[in-house]
């Protein structure tokens, strides 16, 4: 983190926002079927302790979103979308955030003091949780969300400066989808010789590049989409395509290759008939770790005896805690000459120009489809 908590209260006095634009322009979403609405709201004239005006310069499109502009997910409106982005800080009111720096941040805001935030180390838990992207327009500065030219971010988000060598549309999505990745290999099963990552979406290649980078051999990865299949391969995975035809065959092959079982399976699917396929790979006492199971479609057909008597551990995973954001930061830096993360991401479509880039990405025909302000 580039910023400094412990800084004295002097040190964090109002600030004036002295931008060279005294707007800025959001694309407001009004619920589910309606169209998004350009429009040109002010900058706040100052800043409160602990704040940072920041000029978007990428943000991606998240499945999340999707989710909210389909109607699967309720979200306040009108409201600005978007939480995963990258930009420049405009003004600052925190210490050792300073103009010009250019800076990514988690997702959500937390106030550092209730239980969740201390005794459970789960921020993103936080009892007075704000998540960027997911809150209406009248609640604070209105600069909420990432499909707009500026956000405000709160006192409590953490912000990271990003490495020169990494481009914008690689970072972007850090800020979500590979911290999240970071919070779920954060505990392996010891041992962790072998995995299956169910889903080959952002989340899925990014959990292969990382695993093959840790050492984890085999890794294996399914889905069904011919174009993530090719990107798997390319990530460090061992692509296996999910036809429920070839299924059976497929996992006695995964548990002959891996001496009896896989040490990890990640759910990342959101795809509830994944689980049973799961367990049934895994060897007695492996790990299971589901994260991308995040709405409701998602009854399980389970018994508990499929549970235990393998002795599994299973866990839960939903976003990630600011330590997570820096080690994603430190893993692009570290990995980005050896995964190609630029094909991750389509180039970018113009602000003004939401809807169509929306539209590509309901058509899943990238991984992440970029917006520029």
């Amino acid at each position: 983190m580039i910023d400094d908590p412990s800084a004295p209260p002097s040190q964090i006095s109002r600030q004036s926002v002295t931008a060279g634009s005294q707007t800025a322009r959001v694309q407001l979403f009004h619920g589910a079927g309606r169209a998004f609405e350009l429009r040109s709201i002010p900058l706040p004239e100052t800043l409160a302790p602990g704040e940072v005006l920041v000029e978007i310069s990428l943000a991606t499109i998240c499945g999340s979103d999707l989710h909210t502009i389909e109607g699967r997910r309720s979200s306040p409106t009108p409201g600005v979308l978007g939480h995963e982005a990258v930009g420049f800080v405009v003004a600052s009111a925190r210490p050792g955030v300073l103009p010009g720096q250019r800076i990514t941040w988690t997702l959500a805001d937390s106030c550092g003091q209730c239980p969740a935030c201390t005794d459970d180390q789960l921020p993103q838990k936080c009892v007075s949780l704000f998540k960027y992207g997911h809150t209406s327009l009248a609640n604070g500065s209105g600069l909420n969300g990432g499909y707009a030219s500026h956000i405000v971010l709160r006192a409590g988000t953490a912000v990271f400066e990003v490495p020169a060598e990494l481009s914008d549309a690689v970072v972007a999505p850090a800020n979500c989808a590979l911290a999240t990745i970071v919070n779920v290999l954060s505990n392996l099963s010891d041992p962790c010789r072998s995995a299956l990552v169910q889903g080959g979406g952002i989340l899925g290649i990014y959990a292969c590049a990382m695993l093959k980078r840790a050492g984890v051999e085999p890794v294996y990865c399914c889905d069904l989409s011919e174009r993530r299949l090719e990107l798997i391969s390319e990530f460090g995975g061992i692509p296996l395509r999910a036809d429920p035809a070839q299924w059976p065959a497929a996992e006695q092959q995964l548990r002959m290759q891996s001496g009896g079982g896989i040490d990890l399976v990640i759910e990342v699917a959101g795809a509830p008939e994944a689980v049973p396929q799961g367990v049934r790979v895994l060897r007695p006492g492996g790990t299971y770790v589901w994260a991308g199971m995040v709405h409701p479609e998602t009854r399980l057909a389970l018994t508990g005896e499929e549970v235990v008597r393998k002795c599994l551990r299973i866990r839960g995973v939903h976003n990630y805690a600011p330590p997570d954001l820096e080690a994603a930061l430190r893993f692009l830096a570290e990995a980005h000459l050896q995964f190609p993360f630029h094909k991750l991401v389509s180039p970018p479509f113009p602000l003004e120009r939401l809807d169509e880039a929306i539209a590509v990405a309901q058509r899943r025909e990238w991984l992440r489809v970029a917006v520029r302000p």
